[in-house]
């Protein structure tokens, strides 16, 4: 990826989506992005949605970026794969759609992208899936503050051949209730984010003083929503990120369930491939609305990449897979970080 005419602030918006990527590129890149103060506009917009979306005689554009903030981003959904340029004015709190452009350059480039965490313990290449609040998070927590080495967590990619995996340096996000099991970790969270934590916490106990109405069930969870901090990865390291990879040794395919209990027992990767493909179109959603948005401003650009990509995740997740020791990890939500710990390690 390269950044072109980026501010600091531009700079910065795109690391807090991947993480700090410094780095010399050594051939031309998948990804460019390039940062205007005003997108030069040849023709008449005409909208999709109201402030979603919108297209000219040649370009398409997202008029959203993060937490719906109003934003003008060209992106030539078309090119997304092989040499993709996004254009995006300068000054926004986010890249629309970069993540989803990322792993499917990433599946372009024979990799497969997986909604997962992973980590290093004594050797062991690591790699937690599943689906959102499966447990991927918490099991990459209690692992790190016991020394693990940091691979990804939100988003790992696993080479062709199955043998490696590589991660981004996205933050990560840290529960209150996740810090109760790593104190040290809370050290590391600044004042005002303490005090926030803390303040949101003395609310939700206030509240259960409180007879319950509409009003105060909707209170709760909207404060429920924002008790947690984004921290850098480095900060849970020491400092010291490391190269962000390591071999695919073990799988565990963690989620939820209605029982007090964590458990691990083995599975046939075979099921982890089948049900991780539509984790992936599930997590692709939102792109794949703008997408659609696209297909209606040009009906003949159609990317052969995209509207086959699950295809290519259902054969390439069945091969990188095959013949890994894969677990299945069902636990409690919120679950004890420790109890994670203890149970996935004595299958290491």
């Amino acid at each position: 990826m390269r950044l072109l005419n980026a501010s600091a602030s531009d700079a910065a918006a795109v690391a807090r989506q991947l993480g700090p990527l410094p780095s010399t590129l050594d051939r031309e890149p998948d990804i460019v992005i390039r940062f205007v103060d005003r997108l030069t506009i040849a023709s008449r917009v005409r909208y999709l949605g109201v402030e979603e979306a919108g297209f000219t005689d040649d370009a398409f554009l997202v008029l959203r970026s993060r937490h719906k903030a109003p934003a003008r981003v060209q992106i030539p959904f078309d090119t997304i794969g092989k040499s993709c340029e996004i254009v995006c004015e300068s000054g926004l709190p986010a890249v629309p759609l970069l993540i989803p452009v990322v792993n499917l350059t990433a599946l372009a480039r024979g990799a497969i992208p997986l909604h997962a965490s992973a980590f290093s313990y004594n050797g062991t290449g690591v790699l937690i899936t599943g689906w959102s609040k499966g447990g991927k998070t918490e099991t990459l927590l209690a692992f790190m503050a016991r020394g693990a080495r940091y691979i990804g967590d939100e988003w790992v990619y696993v080479s062709g051949d199955g043998r490696r995996m590589f991660g981004i340096p996205e933050p990560v996000r840290v529960w209150n209730w996740h810090l109760e099991y790593v104190p040290q970790y809370r050290r590391l969270v600044s004042l005002g984010d303490r005090l926030r934590l803390r303040a949101i916490e003395s609310a939700r106990l206030l509240g259960r003083g409180v007879p319950s109405t509409r009003l105060v069930r909707r209170v709760t969870a909207i404060l429920k929503r924002q008790a947690f901090v984004d921290m850098q990865p480095e900060e849970l390291c020491g400092g010291r990120l490391g190269t962000l990879s390591g071999s695919l040794d073990k799988v565990f395919f963690a989620v939820s369930h209605d029982a007090p209990d964590v458990a691990v027992q083995a599975v046939d990767p075979q099921e982890v491939a089948g049900r991780m493909v539509f984790s992936l179109q599930h997590e692709r959603l939102d792109f794949m609305s703008y997408y659609l948005k696209f297909r209606f401003a040009f009906p003949a650009a159609a990317n052969d990449l995209i509207e086959g990509a699950e295809t290519l995740e259902r054969e390439r997740l069945a091969r990188v897979l095959a013949g890994k020791d894969t677990f299945s990890l069902s636990h409690p939500y919120p679950v004890s970080l420790d109890a994670l710990f203890q149970v996935v390690s004595a299958r290491l």
